[in-house]
């Protein structure tokens, strides 16, 4: 298959990722569940590496997630180097600029770990449940790898930045709920793509014969 749609699905991927690590320094309120407001875009990621693990296979899944986690890092260090350089005299928004994008060591540390280990496990048992049931049943591997990942997310990433600070459990089983709603929500995205994807590359094929 021509390399641009894994092209275009990286980069939704990667986007999305760390846009949403930028975005979670607001905390929203879905539904009287308090979330921060990244968790959409981060849910994002779950629906590109899903596609991508049904299309390409687990190998190509882990390097994109390799990727994201690499692009993650360098975001972080890259906007901690903007938060401590002297402003110019004239600029007089450091203040709001450093409570918006600068994030706690503790934080830092919590998405890193939270994203790496659920990803991984996500792709990991979408591929597992896929060796069991084959082509079909896309829509169980879907929303039980990703409702298995997004629990893992919510239990390191709270666990880690919020332990003894505030009462962890209803974060993480707030924050959890709101995202098995999304990940339900998004299965007639995945099949969508994967449906676009397959008859892409059955074309492909009957044109190179």
């Amino acid at each position: 298959m021509n390399d641009r749609s894994l092209a275009v699905l990286t980069a939704v991927f990667i986007s999305s990722l760390t846009i949403a690590s930028v975005l979670a320094s607001k905390i929203i309120m879905i539904a009287g569940v308090v979330v921060p407001a990244g968790i959409l875009a981060y849910s994002v990621t779950f629906i590109m590496s899903d596609t991508i693990t049904e299309v390409w296979g687990r190998k190509t899944a882990n390097n994109i997630v390799t990727g994201g986690f690499i692009s993650l890092a360098v975001v972080a260090v890259l906007i901690q180097i903007s938060v401590a350089l002297p402003s110019a005299p004239f600029w007089q928004n450091q203040q709001a600029y450093t409570s918006v994008l600068s994030s706690s060591s503790r934080i830092i540390v919590a998405s890193l770990a939270a994203y790496l280990i659920s990803q991984y496990h996500d792709v990991w048992l979408f591929h597992f449940i896929k060796a069991k049931t084959g082509d079909k049943h896309l829509w169980i591997r879907n929303n039980l790898s990703t409702a298995m990942s997004q629990l893992l997310d919510s239990v390191i990433f709270i666990m880690i930045a919020f332990y003894g600070q505030m009462p962890v459990i209803p974060l993480i089983l707030g924050q959890w709920a709101v995202k098995l709603v999304i990940a339900l929500l998004d299965t007639p995205i995945v099949y969508l793509l994967v449906h676009l994807l397959r008859d892409k590359k059955q074309n492909e094929a009957a044109e190179a014969i």
